[in-house]
């Protein structure tokens, strides 16, 4: 099979188009032929070696994974040769506690695909088989490649870690991210209103388009000021964040008495100080998310299917020239989820 490796780290790293044995799946294995993988942040960080954990090298990254069931392991049972599927990134041991419960975001055993093993910027990837779930038949794979990952991750964010209702205000951050363009509309389908950010016109414009009734320029310093005057001065019920850093220690100021900050990731940094007063003052809460539950990977692929969830994909890029597309992450010009087309039958 044809495959990109990451040989070594950096920005950019060192990468190796190659061709490789196809992987044989062991008896709770199934081998998948990819179709579409889509692209993430994730990918810059085991390019740049940034993540908290070690990454055996070579590596092939990729995590957001469809496509179709070429052979199933065996003692695999209900699934054949021909099947669609998704992969769960988040791979789970299905057998301790969190598991047991429907918790697998919160698995002993976690694993995710394109770090601790192979992933989908190659042709066929071998997977366990607990971690596919079915494409509902109306629903592309390019579609379900955009929404796997980053998509299912806003739908635990709003309706597992937080339970979003209706006429509560919702402040989305980064429209143009595969998580905040997921969130947005998710959020207006459980009846909120949103607001949004973009550090561009094209981003902002972008968080109209998906529903949010304000989308406010994070270039300007002072923008939870725009925030709360768009809330009569009463603050958002909610954030959605993924980004950290100083964003993270700015949305604060946004939050109403109250109001809960949800936040999945800190592409933005790791590190950001609280101001603990008004925090326990306001009775604000911070909650944390990783990742998503087999049942809100479920949802999200069943809401695109109907309609209510709609991908937003800024382009896509045969698997050769898939280095072209995480060029476009690194510079920060994607607008939407970029997607590698691995097999184009």
């Amino acid at each position: 099979m044809k495959a990109w490796q990451l040989l070594h780290h950096g920005t950019p790293g060192t990468w190796r188009w190659t061709e490789l044995p196809d992987p044989i799946p062991g008896p709770e294995e199934t081998l998948i032929r990819v179709k579409f993988c889509g692209l993430n942040h994730l990918d810059l960080w085991i390019e740049q070696g940034a993540l908290p954990v070690p990454i055996a090298l070579p590596r092939i990254p990729g995590a957001e994974v469809v496509g179709e069931i070429l052979q199933t392991g065996p003692a695999c049972e209900g699934w054949k040769p021909g099947q669609r599927v998704a992969v769960q990134s988040n791979l789970f041991c299905g057998a301790c506690e969190f598991c047991r419960r429907g918790e697998e975001s919160t698995c002993l055993e976690s694993r995710l695909i394109g770090v601790d093993r192979d992933g989908g910027l190659a042709e066929h990837i071998c997977v366990p088989t607990r971690a596919l779930v079915t494409l509902p038949d109306r629903l592309s794979y390019a579609d379900a490649a955009a929404v796997t990952l980053a998509a299912s991750t806003a739908m635990h964010m709003l309706t597992h870690r937080g339970t979003v209702g209706p006429g509560q205000w919702v402040l989305v951050i980064a429209a143009g991210s595969g998580v905040g363009s997921a969130a947005i509309q998710i959020a207006r389908h459980l009846g909120a209103r949103v607001i949004t950010t973009g550090s561009t016109p094209a981003k902002r414009e972008l968080g109209y388009q998906l529903g949010a009734e304000l989308a406010v320029d994070t270039s300007d310093p002072d923008w939870p000021r725009a925030v709360r005057r768009h809330t009569g001065g009463r603050g958002v019920d909610w954030v959605i964040d993924h980004v950290g850093g100083s964003v993270l220690e700015k949305v604060f100021q946004c939050l109403a008495r109250n109001g809960t900050v949800v936040t999945c990731g800190a592409t933005a940094g790791r590190e950001p100080t609280l101001a603990l007063w008004p925090f326990f003052v306001k009775q604000h809460r911070l909650i944390g998310s990783s990742g998503r539950n087999r049942a809100s990977l479920i949802r999200t692929l069943e809401w695109v299917a109907a309609g209510y969830l709609r991908p937003v994909i800024d382009s896509v890029h045969p698997l050769p020239e898939a280095l072209i597309g995480l060029s476009r992450l690194r510079e920060r010009r994607a607008l939407g989820k970029v997607l590698v087309q691995v097999d184009g039958t």
